[in-house]
């Protein structure tokens, strides 16, 4: 173990396999700039370390991750500023190019919410195993903002552009079930089975030849980022606008307030 029971983030290693927690569950595992910093040292040290063969991104709790902690960007009473909002937004190609830049094959155990940011690190994973009732979405229209940080990426790619359109265009969330249906995940476990089937996936990956497995890993993300370069530096420009539009201020408001948004298109 190379971190704390109080880090937000913590890292294991143990027969070849890298497991990464993310260890917030009182916030369903929210992620935070100190974890978006540590998940990042996590992923590097993987790149530089030729033992470890596979890497197993996991949630602490009953959630995967709900999503950037957009209250981490200032003090809890003051409001992030334009700068803030961009620079955190922008974060998300680094996490994007750091994930496919991994040699090795990462697989994602998703129990509970896996939303936003959080739906986009399982879904840049290599292999998902998720929970039936796990719930997977990408809410970002549903705060005013563009889905912009990797779900018109991977949502497309994985679950095709139709369901895609949908689902981006109204943030309705799927179920695990539903999204194994579709391919947008690999297989669907009953909730308390998931940790074992993604660590027996994790053992398989970790017996078989490096090399060959790294290299058909290398092959397949040329796919992927062929679509990263046509799509995200847009939707992240995007996103960081509509974040500082009138109806995001509209949607936090009636967010707190309890009631229903009412949105002007500026």
């Amino acid at each position: 173990m190379t971190s704390t029971e109080e880090s937000p983030v913590l890292v294991d290693v143990a027969d070849g396999i890298l497991t990464i927690t993310l260890n917030r569950p009182d916030r369903h595992n929210a992620l935070t700039g100190r974890m978006h910093n540590e998940l990042m040292a996590a992923l590097e040290r993987a790149r530089h370390e030729s033992d470890i063969r596979v890497l197993l991104i996991r949630g602490a709790g009953r959630s995967f991750c709900s999503g950037a902690d957009v209250s981490d960007l200032s003090e809890p009473d003051v409001a992030p500023s334009a700068a803030q909002r961009v620079h955190s937004v922008m974060h998300g190609r680094d996490l994007v190019d750091a994930m496919l830049a991994i040699k090795q094959p990462v697989v994602a155990a998703v129990r509970g919410y896996a939303m936003g940011l959080g739906s986009t690190i399982a879904l840049f994973s290599d292999v998902v195993i998720a929970a039936d009732d796990a719930v997977l979405a990408d809410t970002h229209v549903n705060i005013g903002v563009v889905a912009g940080d990797g779900g018109a990426v991977m949502w497309p790619l994985l679950a095709g552009l139709g369901r895609a359109r949908y689902h981006l265009l109204t943030g309705e969330r799927v179920t695990g079930s539903l999204a194994a249906e579709w391919g947008l995940v690999y297989k669907a476990v009953p909730a308390d089975a998931v940790i074992d089937d993604a660590l027996d996936v994790a053992r398989r990956l970790a017996s078989l030849a490096p090399l060959a497995v790294q290299g058909t890993k290398a092959a397949l993300n040329r796919i992927v980022r062929d679509r990263v370069e046509l799509a995200l530096d847009y939707g992240l420009w995007a996103e960081a606008v509509t974040f500082l539009s009138e109806d995001h201020a509209e949607a936090t408001a009636a967010f707190v307030q309890k009631r229903p948004a009412t949105f002007t298109g500026r």
